[in-house]
């Protein structure tokens, strides 16, 4: 898809190192400040965790993907056999199985699992895109394993990411945007059934008439988008009362009224709010938070960081993040439409969707937007797994860039 054309010259890349290391740098004080009162105080962890993922980045800078890719299948078996060992000898903790423990160090093999499955599919879909329904099995058999046992863990934000992950690459691979629309719609019709059941009967039909027009076998498909449609309202209801656990159909209801339970699954997002709010424009100064300083918000330091930004650098700083998370956004898709290779455009846009969907999860659940759903916010939140996860696929969308050259047309 891609044609022959000139070279560039390697040059330093200040957007794709700038952003993540400048926010590292703020998220080092006010993690910092969510530990004044605790007994313990290892914030500066999270800048030695980001020194390490530094330097592996910049070693993966210099390292051309297209020699990755004979160790695709056994980095994502390895992966795979990590996940099981979760079920198996992991550590609990808050109520889920998800961390494996070597001496004083917890590993969250899910969080590498988003990197290995980034790479396979990428590597699927440039070889074998999307141009039949049956294509679609190589992209599911590819992410269905990890993706399951990630699930029952559980982990619902993780197992989301992947989701949005398969979508995206899917898109970008050339599947057209109404298959991508049926892909996702079983979701849209699960979420009818929970909330506005009435509205089922206009939306059921509604995607079987998307099926009938983007298929050649039409009937057939606007049946068989009936009975899936169908079958999911029918379930929901079930996998509501068995497929999640209590706390976890809590932070999907609470979100919509978090006042209705304001001291058990409504406090973080209570607390949250109050906390960004009352940062007004400028904030309170970092480590001056007196929310954060009192621990109000459980967890700050990770999945709630925002709001010690709302409350220590007000709406300046939180606008400051959203702008710098938008303008790596932005870089990273020029840097997949001037990659060599459909492999390579599709690990950056896979990369992209994994750190811009934490992003906006994590965002809108901290400002009652979106239910909580523990997923972190990249290069902000306390997590080493996660911050050598975040510089590793750095580092491969540095070698991509590294590497790329302007092509005449792209994939997307």
């Amino acid at each position: 898809m891609f044609v022959r054309s000139h070279f560039r010259k390697p040059q330093r890349e200040w957007v794709l190192w700038g952003v993540p290391i400048g926010m590292t740098a703020v998220a080092g004080f006010l993690i910092a400040s969510t530990q004044r009162q605790a007994d313990y105080a290892d914030w500066y962890h999270h800048w030695i965790t980001a020194g390490f993922g530094a330097s592996v980045a910049l070693s993966l800078e210099r390292l051309p993907l297209k020699h990755l890719k004979p160790l695709l299948i056994p980095i994502y078996g390895l992966t795979v056999a990590s996940l099981v060992a979760v079920r198996l000898v992991g550590t609990t903790a808050l109520g889920a199985q998800r961390w494996i423990s070597i001496g004083t160090v917890h590993i969250q093999p899910s969080e590498f699992a988003k990197i290995a499955v980034t790479l396979l599919l990428a590597a699927v879909l440039s070889k074998h895109p999307v141009k039949q329904p049956t294509d679609l099995l190589r992209p599911f058999g590819v992410i269905a394993l990890p993706w399951l046992l990630v699930f029952i863990q559980p982990d619902l934000g993780t197992s989301l990411v992947f989701g949005a992950l398969m979508l995206t690459t899917l898109y970008w691979s050339g599947m057209p945007i109404e298959w991508v629309v049926l892909l996702l719609s079983p979701l849209i019709t699960a979420l009818l059934a929970g909330i506005l059941p009435w509205m089922i009967a206009l939306w059921i039909p509604l995607a079987a008439l998307l099926a009938y027009r983007s298929f050649s076998r039409k009937r057939f498909t606007a049946v068989v988008t009936i009975a899936i449609h169908g079958a999911m309202a029918k379930v929901t209801p079930w996998l509501w009362m068995h497929g999640l656990k209590d706390y976890q159909r809590d932070r999907l209801v609470l979100f919509l009224d978090p006042s209705q339970d304001p001291l058990g699954g409504g406090y973080h997002l209570l607390q949250s709010m109050v906390g960004i709010g009352s940062g007004g424009l400028v904030g309170t100064g970092l480590l001056q938070g007196q929310l954060t300083k009192l621990r109000f918000i459980p967890e700050q330091h990770t999945d709630f960081i925002f709001s010690a930004l709302g409350e220590e650098t007000g709406f300046i700083g939180c606008l400051l993040v959203i702008l710098g998370f938008a303008l790596l956004m932005t870089r990273l898709l020029q840097v997949a439409r001037n990659a060599r290779s459909d492999f390579e455009s599709l690990v950056v846009v896979g990369i992209g969707t994994m750190l811009m969907f934490q992003v906006v999860v994590n965002i809108f659940m901290t400002i009652g937007l979106g239910p909580v759903t523990g997923i972190p916010l990249p290069f902000l939140s306390y997590g080493r797994s996660a911050m050598v996860v975040n510089f590793v696929a750095l580092g491969l969308c540095l070698s991509v860039l590294r590497q790329s050259r302007r092509p005449f047309a792209g994939l997307r």
